[in-house]
């Protein structure tokens, strides 16, 4: 039996030319339905775990740690004031790989609105850092205020959260409240601030306590104490494998008096547990695929035992049992890319628009709830979340998925297809 020969017969399998009833085709088509189902949740599970946690990563290393963050000694003289510590991290650039630096002075504080009290993280940073830093200018967005206004007048910018939590809006008037050791006794140190704008980064869990204060401001209202005194390092590309010798350079430039570290470092709890849960909601839908890819040998079997007598005359004129079982492999894989060619683009359908279709259930489940007096219902929680879905298709994954279906179709279709090719012609034509 020539290769064409299974060709052909597998095609008449799946598209017969004489209509009937067929409850093997059914089954054959149903098994396509489901699984051209069970990729469009893979698909869309991939494309937003992908984008939340590159949206998270590119919002940590570029609005937290940086590339690089040195944490410089308290007791070197380069820090004692603004000029000298802005100097000193400016000195950074000379190594090779150093793109930009931005130095920052730490302070964990008490902050104080109208009539509520919360900690709060002071970041005393460069008046210019909203214009020069890339990373602020993209990521941040402005609720309230204008964050060009920084720096004069002792303005501060505040995280969207903790306005909402201290009851403050643009122009308001707030106060911090830092500690200094006077006597051997811990005395709290009063300052005021002016709020010039509140910004949001889309990620609750990181700006919910910031404070942004210019640095001279910080140098000069705060007690500087308890500040931890860093320098946040720029380099052209934070994965690549140069930032590890990048990082040995500016250790050897600083010795003893700072400790650099990498983004990955930092955060290496974050973006573990990022990657577990990816991994673990990949492995759920690819158990969805799989039930699903069973439906196939189960409309194999059934396909076989329709067409026995087919198959007992093709054996009869000669033909092989390695060309009807290859006949019966291609009728399975041809059922997993009937579904892979409706799901895929529906999946990718979904991924597109499933910023829209969030907020559509928000909608509806929130009308629900406000008929039976309960809460507001948000979906994507942005204390833990992104509040909005970053689109991103997967093309590799994607691919991926392609040839592990089809591969699995044909895994599934072997055992049913097998026996057919060792069916005996004389008894199934005796039994028929």
């Amino acid at each position: 039996m020539t290769f064409s020969s299974s060709v052909f017969f597998a095609r008449s399998l799946v598209f017969p030319k004489a209509e009937k009833k067929s409850s093997a085709r059914r089954s054959l088509f149903g098994a396509m339905l489901c699984i051209g189902l069970s990729v469009v949740p893979l698909i869309a599970v991939i494309s937003i775990t992908n984008g939340m946690v590159d949206g998270m990563t590119e919002r940590i290393i570029g609005l937290s740690s940086n590339h690089l963050q040195a944490y410089v000694a308290k007791n070197v003289e380069a820090v004692k004031n603004p000029e000298a510590f802005c100097d000193y991290a400016e000195n950074l650039k000379k190594i090779d790989g150093v793109k930009n630096v931005y130095p920052e002075v730490d302070i964990a504080a008490l902050g104080a609105g109208k009539s509520v009290r919360t900690g709060i993280e002071l970041r005393a940073v460069k008046k210019d850092i909203f214009k020069t830093n890339p990373a602020y200018a993209k990521l941040f967005s402005v609720v309230e205020g204008d964050v060009f206004l920084f720096g004069e007048d002792k303005q501060a910018i505040i995280g969207k959260k903790m306005a909402e939590d201290l009851n403050l809006h643009a122009g308001d008037t707030f106060r911090v409240i830092t500690t200094r050791s006077a006597d051997s006794q811990i005395v709290p140190k009063l300052s005021s601030f002016k709020v010039g704008a509140i910004v949001s980064s889309g990620y609750q869990e990181l700006d919910q306590f910031w404070c942004f204060i210019p640095l001279e401001a910080a140098y000069k209202n705060l007690s500087m104490e308890n500040a931890a005194y860093n320098i946040m390092i720029e380099t052209p590309d934070p994965f690549s494998p140069q930032l590890v010798g990048i990082q040995h350079e500016i250790k050897n430039y600083f010795g003893r008096y700072a400790n650099v570290y990498r983004w990955d470092q930092i955060h290496s709890a974050e973006f573990e547990n990022f990657s577990s849960t990816k991994v673990m909601l990949v492995f759920v839908m690819m158990l969805i695929v799989l039930v699903a890819s069973v439906n196939i040998s189960s409309a194999i079997v059934m396909l076989v035992m329709e067409r026995q007598k087919e198959i007992a005359i093709l054996k009869s004129i000669g033909a092989t049992p390695s060309g009807i079982t290859l006949s019966f492999l291609m009728a399975g894989a041809a059922c997993g890319c009937g579904g892979l060619i409706f799901g895929i683009p529906l999946g990718i359908l979904f991924t597109v628009f499933s910023n829209q279709l969030v907020m559509g259930m928000e909608k509806l489940l929130n009308l629900g709830s406000k008929m039976l007096h309960k809460g507001e219902i948000k979906l994507l929680d942005p204390a833990y979340y992104l509040t909005e879905i970053p689109v991103e298709i997967p093309w590799g994954a994607i691919a991926l998925i392609v040839f592990g279906v089809i591969i699995l179709s044909v895994l599934v279709s072997y055992i049913p297809a097998k026996k057919a090719g060792k069916e005996k012609p004389l008894d199934i034509l005796r039994k028929n």
